[in-house]
């Protein structure tokens, strides 16, 4: 009977400290800032190399692995240096300080300045490389017709294509 109470006694006092150390260890997971209605512009040398806009931005800055999320999605703008655009389009988007890498899911639309158009519900934009990737599937539409496929990766003017798993009609310009 003694043993009983003691192995109960024991059981409760240390369910009661587990969760006072839970609450200890516990560190809330809260942006450093937030924004409403958003609209950033990206500059190189006084020249404008993308504009952002975003109906909501968080930033998780205080991390040891910082991102700023848009969670109610976005609209780039990006300008190479003859200010030829290519329009990026996303439900929710990621973009990852230390890396450099955005994520962008639900519904990516990037068209160029030319009539490309590339559709997907997941696409990863490497800021430095200015190169686009994805292992979802995916339509491209340009002139020579329509193709879909799965993975694909590609500069971010559509002047180098890699496509994986394509089908689809396109015209070829050779004999």
């Amino acid at each position: 009977m003694v043993v009983t109470v003691f192995a109960v006694t024991l059981f409760f006092g240390c369910e009661s400290n587990f969760k006072e150390v839970q609450k200890i260890n516990f560190s809330e997971f809260v942006p450093a800032s937030d924004a409403d209605t958003i609209n950033i512009k990206y500059t190189d040398s006084g020249r404008i190399t993308g504009v952002l806009i975003s109906p909501k931005m968080l930033d998780y800055a205080n991390l040891d692995f910082p991102f700023t999320e848009f969670p109610k999605g976005i609209d780039v703008t990006l300008y190479d240096k003859k200010q030829k655009r290519t329009f990026i389009k996303g439900n929710y988007a990621v973009s990852y300080k230390n890396t450099g890498i955005i994520d962008l899911i639900g519904k990516v639309k990037i068209t160029s300045e030319a009539g490309q158009v590339l559709e997907t519900e997941q696409l990863y934009f490497d800021q430095k490389n200015e190169w686009f990737y994805t292992e979802r599937k995916f339509k491209l539409t340009d002139a020579k017709g329509v193709s879909h496929g799965q993975g694909i990766d590609f500069s971010k003017d559509f002047k180098v294509i890699n496509s994986q798993r394509i089908s689809g009609e396109i015209e070829s310009d050779e004999e």
